[in-house]
C-alpha cells in the first residue's frame, strides 16, 4: 500500500522548510526509519526518516524546493518490501511500479555500510562520543521483550541494539518512563565488548568491538563544500543567511562589551591527564575540557544571576534553570545545540550530554527544542589556536563566553615562602561577552573572577 512521504513540522513555530537533498532514488529500496531526505528550516537542518518500508516509488518536490509543512515531498510503495519478503513463493508477485530489482528473484540490495565519522583531536571539546537521547523523541515506541514485558525505546536504539545482536531487555533505560537512550545503549556495548570474560551469560555479546557501533551510529560527516571560484558570486546557504540576519540582529541590541581573563588550568590539565584512561573506559565517552568549563560557568552563574538572565521589554528575566548553549562549527555553517538544566547534571552527565549534542549537530539529528531555550552559551574557537577571540551574544541572551587556546607559558608565581618563581603553566584565555543594558563591568568581572577560581582550584569529583 502506498504510503505518502511529508514535509515534516520541525517545531511549533515553523510553517515551512527547504528539502536540501534526497539520500535516495525512485526505485530505492528504503527501511522505516532510516535517514530518507534532508531539510533545512530557519531553526535547524535534519534528516528525515522513512515513514515506512518499500520502495521510493516517486519524489514529488524537487532538491532546493521550499514548501510548506504537511506537504506530500514523495511516495513509498509498501508492496515492494512486502514481495521482497517472501523468497519462498514460486513465482513471486513484483512490486507494482518498482523496477525488477527491487521484486523478490533478485537479491535485496543491503544497506550500504556505515562510514565513520572524521576524527579530531582529543582536544576539541565537541567531538563524537557515545551519548544522549535517541534522534526523533516522537518516534519512541515499546516493543515487547518476552513475558509481557514492554520496553521502550526509538528506532535509532533499535537498530543499533540489532547490529549488534543486543537484546534491549538486558539494556536498563534512564529515559523518562524507562526509556532505553542511545546513552544506554551504546553504554551497554561498551562495557560488554565481544569476548569480554565479564560478561553474564545471559547477556548477548555484541558481534562488534565497543568502538565499532560508535561509528555505525554517527552519521558520515557532510562532504565539504567546493571551494568557490574566485570571482564568482554563490548564493547564500539557508543556514548563512539565517547566522547573517541574527549576528546583525544581536549587535543592533545588545550594548557588547567584552572582557578577558587569563586562567590557569594546570591542575586541570594534569587531572584530565591522569585520569582520562579511566575515566573513558568507566564512563564510554572521551574526557574533553568543555564540562569543566561548563561546570565552573554553573558555579559562576550562582554567585552572579544576573549572567543568566534575559530582556524583557522595561524589565530583567532571571531564568530559572541554566540552559548552556554550546557552539558546534559544522562544514556548511554553525549551530548552537542546547544542553538543558546544566545545573543539575553530574560532571559525567554533562560531558555525555555535550558530545551528544555536537554529534547529532553534525549528523542533522537535532530537533528544533534541542536549539532553543539557550540561557548563556559557550563557543570554542581555541580548538582552532587563536589566544582569544570577542564572540557575540545569542539572541535572548545576556553573556556569551569564548575560550581562547590553551598554551604552556611563563608565569611568575609565588610560593609558599612569598619567593617569587618562574615556572610553566598550562593558561587559556577566557573572554566573557555581555550586555552593558543590565551586566554593569563590576559584575560580569566578579562572574569571571568565579569562573577562574573554581577552574584554577579544581576539586570537584569527575566521576
Amino acid at each position: 500500500m502506498p504510503t505518502d512521504i511529508i514535509m515534516p513540522q520541525m517545531g511549533e513555530s515553523i510553517f515551512e522548510g527547504t528539502l536540501t537533498k534526497w539520500l535516495k532514488k525512485p526505485g530505492d529500496k528504503v527501511q522505516r526509519d532510516e535517514p530518507l531526505f534532508e531539510i533545512s528550516t530557519d531553526k535547524v537542518d535534519a534528516e528525515i526518516p522513512a515513514p515506512a518500508s518499500g520502495v521510493l516509488k516517486e519524489v514529488k518536490v524537487k532538491e532546493g524546493t521550499t514548501v510548506q509543512v504537511n506537504t506530500v515531498v514523495g511516495v513509498i510503495d509498501g508492496e515492494g518490501a512486502a514481495a521482497a519478503a517472501q523468497p519462498s513463493s514460486p513465482e513471486p508477485a513484483k512490486a507494482a511500479g518498482a523496477p525488477s530489482s527491487a521484486s523478490s528473484n533478485g537479491p535485496s540490495r543491503p544497506p550500504a555500510p556505515p562510514q565513520p565519522q572524521a576524527q579530531e583531536s582529543d582536544e576539541t571539546e565537541t567531538e563524537s562520543a557515545p551519548a544522549g537521547s535517541a534522534q526523533q523523541g516522537s518516534n519512541v515506541t515499546e516493543i515487547s521483550q518476552g513475558e509481557g514485558e514492554r520496553v521502550r525505546s526509538s528506532p535509532l536504539v533499535r537498530k543499533i541494539a540489532k547490529e549488534n545482536n543486543v537484546d534491549l531487555g538486558h539494556v536498563p533505560g534512564t529515559g523518562m518512563g524507562g526509556r532505553i537512550t542511545k546513552e544506554d545503549i551504546l553504554g551497554f556495548i561498551q562495557k560488554y565488548p565481544a569476548g569480554a570474560p565479564h560478561v553474564p551469560a545471559q547477556v548477548p555479546r555484541p558481534a562488534a568491538a565497543p568502538s565499532a557501533p560508535v561509528a555505525q551510529a554517527a552519521a558520515a560527516p557532510a562532504p565539504p563544500l567546493p571551494a568557490p571560484t574566485p570571482g564568482e558570486v554563490v548564493p547564500m546557504t539557508k543556514m548563512r543567511s539565517i547566522i547573517a540576519q541574527r549576528m546583525a540582529e544581536s549587535k543592533h541590541t545588545s550594548a557588547h562589551v567584552h572582557t578577558v581573563f587569563k586562567v590557569d588550568m594546570t591542575r586541570i590539565v594534569k587531572l584530565r591527564d591522569r585520569e582520562r584512561a579511566k575515566f573513558e573506559a568507566r564512563n564510554g565517552v572521551k574526557l574533553t575540557y568543555m564540562p569543566f568549563i561548563a561546570r565552573a560557568v554553573v558555579a559562576g552563574i550562582k554567585q552572579m544571576p544576573i549572567v543568566n538572565s534575559s530582556v524583557e521589554g522595561d524589565s530583567i528575566r532571571y531564568h530559572k534553570n541554566i540552559n548552556i548553549g554550546i557552539a558546534v562549527a559544522l562544514d556548511w555553517g554553525l549551530i548552537v545545540p542546547v544542553v538543558k538544566q546544566a545545573e543539575e547534571r553530574s560532571f559525567v552527565g554533562l560531558q555525555r550530554a555535550i558530545n551528544d549534542v555536537a554529534e547529532r549537530a553534525r549528523g542533522k539529528k537535532l530537533q528544533p527544542d534541542e536549539v532553543q531555550g539557550g540561557t548563556f552559551t559557550i563557543t570554542n574557537p581555541g580548538i582552532f589556536g587563536p589566544q582569544f577571540g570577542t564572540p557575540i551574544i545569542m539572541q535572548p541572551q545576556v553573556a556569551i563566553l569564548g575560550m581562547g587556546g590553551l598554551f604552556k607559558e611563563p608565569v611568575v608565581i609565588t610560593d609558599k615562602d612569598g619567593n617569587d618563581l618562574i615556572a610553566i603553566r598550562s593558561i587559556i584565555r577566557l573572554t566573557l561577552g555581555y550586555d552593558h543594558r543590565i551586566i554593569d563591568g563590576a559584575d560580569a568581572d566578579k562572574f569571571m573572577v568565579a569562573v577562574r577560581n573554581y577552574l584554577e582550584n579544581w576539586s570537584e569529583d569527575i566521576g
